[in-house]
């Protein structure tokens, strides 16, 4: 008796299957009738302006976390792109 060793036999050993086998069109076409039964339902949440502003300072919270990131956009604050500096004088004149 043979046996395979490495990445044949994980491949042998992990088989797709339930939605895994199903096309990336049938996942969304099954998802789109369950939000639409939830709607139906009246069980599908509703996003209001609190929960949009609530979500906003999760994301911005997390982001300004992020030192690095934040000194680099920090640091593009002061420059002006060539094509900006005459909309900028554009806007001065009026």
């Amino acid at each position: 008796m043979k046996r395979t060793t490495g990445a044949l036999a994980m491949n042998e050993r992990k088989r797709k299957w339930g939605f895994a086998l199903l096309t990336p069109e049938q996942r969304k076409e099954i998802a789109s009738k369950g939000g639409r039964a939830a709607q139906k339902r009246g069980r599908a949440h509703q996003f209001d302006s609190e929960d949009a502003r609530e979500a906003g300072k999760k994301g911005g919270a997390k982001v300004s976390q992020d030192r690095a990131h934040m000194a680099r956009i920090g640091a593009k604050g002061g420059r002006v792109r060539p094509g900006d500096r005459q909309a900028a004088r554009d806007g001065e004149e009026e």
